[in-house]
């Protein structure tokens, strides 16, 4: 199973996406696989060594570092909706 850490409020509309046969996600789990995260600045955080991908639920990544990972660093960044039209 993965463990995917979560910071922020991040939609469970989004969350329900992840078979829960396949992942465990939270924002407590010690040791995860991947981090999820919205504004949340993770350069002041210690990154696990078990780390293989960060997902900004949002645009941007400036709140991402460079990241040394086991498997190479996959960071991706979702782009917003788009806003409605009249």
């Amino acid at each position: 199973m993965y463990k995917i850490r979560t910071y922020n409020q991040i939609s469970d509309r989004g969350l329900r996406r992840f078979p829960m046969d396949k992942y465990v996600i939270g924002p407590d789990l010690v040791d995860p696989d991947a981090f999820i995260l919205r504004s949340h600045k993770l350069h002041e955080e210690s990154i696990p060594e078990t780390i293989l991908a960060v997902a900004r639920a949002g645009a941007g990544v400036n709140n991402i570092p460079v990241l040394n990972t086991r498997g190479g660093g996959l960071w991706c960044s979702t782009r917003p909706a788009p806003m409605p039209t009249r």
